[in-house]
């Protein structure tokens, strides 16, 4: 993607004066973002993915101020008549299972593929929404068919609905408002109130959400991975306290103990090495429901396309690919960082590969985490 040339997704700006302008900062309503936009899957097929025990959906039924909350797998029969007003179903991860979802996904990757999270799919009822609420993340929503009514304001009060099986907002007073029509979009930093509210039946959003994973939570997670593989040496240093004095407080911890237990702790944190390693395991993990389709008679003979669920990344040293971490250097290095950025090699880049990369590759094909290139699979 060129960064400094201007495309229709962002209105006319380039992405590089988007992340400048309005990245985290302010919102930007886009109009026919997407022009002539269709959505990924029509309306049967949504619905049977939402039948499918591996596709994460959610049914929500509002009642006045009642509110109804199902979890999926949702049979057809579980959800209301077309006709009946006020429901929502949402499809989280449809990246994870339609090509054409993934591809959408993609059309966003100016952004770091680190934070880009998942395609969520909602198709509403006259009326039907979730209600006014705060996401932490950046959200891009693309109208795919439909009308639907969107309000938004800067959200200091984050007070919520008690009693309510979903986070709605208790005081929410809308600052501007919009209606969204097929190939419009809204983009919305994190912490803006938001209330979309579909005008008629047959309302379909694609939202484009990022990660934004907590400090703590993002410390436990490559503290813990930097822990499982760090191999204990054969020969430990053990504690040893000659200087101890006799004590009349046995059951005071020795000052020396803990020093001796800071240090540990240092050693391992301070091995930036292994932290960038875990880090970069850490965020290409696939989320706890993916699976792939292992291929035990693969054979690279050409290019080569990642698999819509594969996450790839990289850094100076390594390459990462589902949670997995490489070595990597020079022309193969060069190589894999270009499949991470484009999802993608052409065949006369793939035997610039050397033979140890391709028997990676072969590897990585068989576990169903790549495809060669004329493969529907990816």
């Amino acid at each position: 993607m060129e960064n400094d040339h201007p495309i229709a997704l962002l209105g006319g700006l380039t992405p590089a004066q988007f992340m400048r302008r309005h990245w985290q900062k302010k919102p930007l309503l886009v109009r026919a973002a997407v022009p002539g936009f269709a959505p990924p899957l029509s309306r049967t097929e949504l619905f049977a993915l939402a039948a499918d025990d591996a596709v994460e959906s959610r049914l929500l039924v509002r009642d006045g101020a009642r509110w109804r909350l199902r979890h999926g797998p949702m049979p057809r029969r579980a959800l209301p008549p077309l006709s009946r007003p006020g429901w929502t179903l949402l499809l989280q991860g449809v990246d994870l299972h339609v090509q054409a979802a993934r591809a959408l996904l993609d059309s966003f990757r100016f952004v770091p593929e680190a934070r880009l999270d998942d395609l969520m799919i909602s198709y509403a009822s006259d009326g039907g929404g979730v209600g006014p609420h705060v996401d932490s993340y950046d959200v891009f929503l693309l109208q795919a068919s439909g009308r639907r009514r969107w309000q938004i304001a800067r959200q200091r009060d984050t007070s919520l609905v008690p009693g309510l099986p979903l986070k709605i907002l208790r005081n929410f007073e809308p600052e501007q408002e919009w209606v969204l029509e097929p190939g419009d979009m809204l983009y919305l930093p994190p912490g803006w109130g938001h209330d979309g509210v579909a005008l008629g039946g047959d309302c379909v959003t694609c939202s484009i959400g990022m990660r934004a994973p907590g400090r703590e939570e993002l410390a436990r997670s490559v503290l813990q991975r930097t822990l499982d593989e760090t191999e204990a040496p054969e020969s430990d240093a053990l504690y040893r306290d000659p200087l101890q004095p006799a004590t009349d407080a046995p059951g005071r911890i020795p000052p020396a103990l803990l020093a001796f237990a800071n240090d540990a702790v240092a050693r391992l944190v301070g091995d930036a090495s292994s932290l960038a390693c875990a880090l970069g395991e850490v965020l290409s993990e696939p989320k706890p429901r993916v699976s792939f389709d292992p291929n035990e008679t693969a054979a690279m003979g050409g290019g080569i396309v990642l698999d819509r669920r594969s996450r790839m990344l990289y850094d100076d040293a390594r390459i990462y690919l589902n949670g997995e971490s490489y070595l990597a250097s020079g022309r193969d290095a060069k190589l894999m960082r270009s499949l991470a950025d484009r999802r993608a090699l052409g065949a006369t880049e793939t035997k610039r590969l050397s033979p140890e990369a391709h028997r990676l590759i072969e590897e990585w094909a068989r576990a169903g985490w790549l495809h060669g290139a004329a493969d529907e699979g990816g």
